[in-house]
């Protein structure tokens, strides 16, 4: 606020020695401040350069905006106040719908690397690799997923628009942690988590290399500054171990094979492309009643685009309303065909009508050598009634 001291004459013909401004941020007095003005500055050629500031302010805001990718000024997301956290909304696409009606995991999963991306660019990452820092970018360093845990508690339909919040945090000496949470933007309900681990690996040598100050530096100013877990619980899923799943498997499928379209910008097969390489060898009547709840894969080795792959599930566990599995559910006394990209089941038996839910585990390996690529633990429901 201004005010002219000890003058008494009207504004616009003033030209008082002094102008006296109130103003919190003085030094010298909590309120008032007297700074010299020249004799020939009148009332009205403050009020000019003022607005002449303001202009000159607005001026570069436009420049700044001007600056920034259509795509940064359309994407339907940004930082959170804190700005330690990423939101996005998405509406489910009719291309990312499978014969439930509802996203896929897939989709899902593709989803939560997308707004993890738009996380990484937000705050100046990722401009040729996924979420990598300048540091990393110069020592030709890159992020691979070690661990992915997904849980879905209602999987969104077609047009339906979901909010999907991110944030990352270190882990460890040798990794760095993502975790997100999915709600319907209409109702404000959780309707999914996840949560993932990630290392960091040369792309020349692809090998691991550790995550040194410099580059945590570089992401820590933008991670919370107090530990916040997407599964804050105690004794969650996410952290459960995966148990090897032993020779002979149940249900395999072999003959897999990375297409073109599953290399990312790293020439490294996308995670995703793991979750549907899982789900080949899913038993087809389990597919038919129920739907997934969870998946937890550890990744263990890289798969390259020449190599042939096959995939391994066995029943773990049955959630049964009146008996456990039949005897002759997945016994594995019969012999193992093998089907080039076909499911074969080594088991005559059926599983319950009456189970509730099951819980599988899963391998991916290499045909050739027999190199473990992956391994997973999943678990289903019963589809909702529709």
């Amino acid at each position: 606020m201004l005010s002219v001291g000890n003058c008494h004459c009207r504004p616009w013909k003033c030209r008082a020695n002094a102008i006296t401004i109130k103003s919190p941020f003085t030094s010298s007095s909590p309120w008032i401040n007297t700074v010299p003005a020249p004799s020939n500055r009148t009332f009205r050629s403050l009020k000019l350069e003022i607005s002449a500031s303001a202009s000159s302010k607005t001026r570069i805001c436009e420049e700044e905006a001007q600056q920034l990718s259509l795509a940064d000024r359309l994407r339907p997301g940004g930082l959170a106040p804190d700005g330690f956290s990423y939101k996005e909304n998405f509406t489910i696409r009719c291309y990312e719908v499978g014969v439930n009606r509802t996203a896929t995991i897939e989709a899902v999963a593709n989803l939560l690397q997308e707004v993890a991306c738009n996380h990484a660019q937000s705050v100046g990452f990722s401009t040729d690799g996924f979420a990598t820092t300048p540091t990393m970018r110069e020592r030709h360093l890159i992020w691979v997923a070690a661990r992915m845990h997904i849980e879905v508690y209602k999987y969104p339909a077609w047009g339906d628009v979901t909010e999907i919040e991110t944030w990352c945090q270190s882990e460890g000496k040798i990794g760095t942690r993502r975790d997100w949470i999915l709600k319907d933007a209409t109702t404000d309900n959780i309707i999914g988590r996840a949560t993932s681990t990630w290392v960091m690996m040369n792309q020349d040598t692809r090998r691991l290399y550790r995550v040194t100050d410099d580059v945590r530096d570089e992401y820590m100013v933008h991670c919370p500054k107090s530990l916040r877990l997407a599964f804050p619980e105690e004794n969650n899923n996410s952290s459960k171990k995966i148990p090897k799943l032993e020779d002979p498997a149940q249900h395999s499928r072999s003959g897999l094979m990375p297409r073109r379209a599953d290399l990312d910008m790293n020439q490294h097969v996308n995670n995703v492309t793991y979750i549907g390489w899982v789900l080949e060898s899913m038993p087809q009547e389990v597919l038919d009643t129920h739907e997934l709840e969870m998946i937890t894969l550890d990744y263990r080795r890289e798969c390259n685009k020449d190599d042939i792959v096959e995939s391994l599930t066995s029943l773990l566990s049955e959630k049964s309303d009146s008996s456990a599995v039949e005897s002759s559910t997945f016994a594995s006394n019969g012999n193992a065909t093998s089907t080039n990209g076909v499911a074969t089941t080594r088991s005559p038996g059926r599983l319950s009508s009456s189970s509730r839910g099951f819980e599988f585990l899963h391998m991916l390996r290499l045909a050739e050598s027999g190199f473990e690529i992956n391994r997973g633990r999943t678990e289903w429901r019963r589809k909702p009634a529709r």
